[in-house]
């Protein structure tokens, strides 16, 4: 039998460290789909428009590879500076939509050779794939040796397969300008994204891509940001607006945050009101607990002991340079015979992510609510139905997202994230 549930607010939210004006450090590596219009410029203003803070560098020489970077002292310099949140990495405009054999040649290695610099140097940074686009009517100088190019939709369709996998196989983020610009090309063609050569970036490309990149970095609307550049208000709001819907309502599309840091752990009651943590956090590199007692630590598995026994609310925020996550479970260290939970043995939550269904089994019956919400904390409600000790819910017609399913059993609190793709 099918139910509507209606799930309530969780008091456990994901959030970035800083919540006031943000500074990020870039580096842009690429070439003059860079340089042209000066982009870093362009990104640097936006966020200033909105309060915001970008310290960059770049290197733009026309036409370079990743190969010609990997090579380039200047390049590795500025990757060694070692203070960098993001590095920006743009290929060469053609080469990523050429048959896979060249492409597993000529891209993939030399990308891979950056990104394990960048990360031996810098050791918050984030490599930012910069997704290009299709040249306006395709790339005519290989149409006859390489069909697929020929056309606009066959060139950008490959350039932004071949930049996923890239983000893919480096555990890296996308800017995708090339999937905003397809966005304005169907929606708004009047709109001249294209210098007259057919393949750079005219003011409003530019700008499209900055406000990507803004929004990239940020995690912010871009629907709020006051700067126009030198566009007319009309085309900067179809631009902010074309932005949002590619990029801010579908930022794990482009793994901006699927790599940020899991809060989770279970613990152990031993003799004399002695708590054992074990610490289940993933992506994260430091933690702060707070044992309801007013006692705290830093240790990734800390012992705690409790002086009287009782129920106490344990919180663990784990870090990731400017990123956390929070979970919070109540520990119960009675006397009174009340059994403790194990927080991993009687729940089990699968596939995260999920597509379509997600299962949750429970090996007891100490469950007593379930509560869901979306990343803001906003309620949400989802079909189910119950096969035995199995609730399957119904997650296909919810947008991509991160999600948080909380349990309450009869001595305590639990709460995971869930990755809808």
């Amino acid at each position: 039998m099918k139910k509507t549930i209606g799930l309530f607010i969780l008091t456990f939210l994901f959030v970035q460290v800083s919540l006031g004006q943000i500074t990020k450090h870039a580096l842009f590596l690429g070439n003059s789909y860079t340089g042209v219009n000066n982009l870093p410029q362009i990104v640097y203003d936006v966020a200033t428009s909105m309060g915001d803070s970008l310290i960059f560098d770049s290197n733009t020489p026309g036409g370079y590879t990743f190969q010609n970077h990997s090579a380039d002292v200047n390049s590795i310099n500025k990757i060694m500076v070692g203070t960098w949140d993001y590095v920006v990495l743009q290929e060469q405009s053609q080469l990523p939509s050429f048959p896979i054999d060249q492409v597993d040649s000529f891209v993939f290695p030399y990308a891979h050779y950056l990104d394990s610099m960048i990360h031996a140097y810098n050791s918050c940074a984030s490599t930012l794939f910069y997704m290009t686009w299709g040249r306006k009517n395709g790339d005519a100088s290989n149409c006859a040796t390489w069909p697929p190019v020929c056309t606009y939709s066959g060139m950008d369709s490959l350039l932004n397969m071949r930049y996923m996998m890239l983000a893919d196989s480096n555990h890296a983020l996308v800017s995708p300008v090339g999937a905003v610009w397809n966005y304005i090309r169907q929606n708004y063609p009047s709109l001249e994204l294209y210098q007259a050569d057919e393949s750079h970036p005219s003011v409003a490309g530019s700008f499209a891509a900055a406000c990507c990149f803004y929004t990239s970095m940020y995690r912010k609307n871009p629907m709020n940001i006051p700067y126009n550049y030198t566009l007319a208000s009309s085309d900067a709001d179809i631009i902010r607006a074309a932005v949002k819907v590619v990029v801010y309502d579908s930022l794990l599309n482009w793994h901006i945050g699927q790599y940020d840091p899991n809060a989770n752990f279970t613990f152990n009651v031993g003799n004399h009101d002695s708590v054992s943590f074990s610490n289940l956090s993933s992506n994260a590199i430091n933690y702060l607990w707070q044992f309801g007692d007013g006692d705290t630590s830093t240790l990734a598995n800390p012992i705690h002991g409790y002086g009287s026994g009782g129920l106490d609310t344990v919180l663990l925020i784990a870090y990731h340079c400017s990123y956390s996550d929070t979970i919070s479970i109540i520990v119960n260290t009675s006397s009174s015979g009340i059994d403790n939970l194990n927080h991993t043995d009687n729940i089990f939550i699968y596939p995260n992510p999920v597509t379509d269904k997600l299962k949750i089994e429970m090996a007891d019956s100490k469950l007593r609510k379930i509560y869901l919400t979306d990343i803001l904390g906003q309620v949400q409600t989802a079909r189910y139905t119950l096969q035995d000790k199995t609730i399957i819910l119904n997650l296909s017609s919810f947008a991509d997202g991160i999600y948080f399913i909380r349990f309450v059993e009869d001595n305590a609190v639990r709460t995971y994230k869930i990755i809808k793709q």
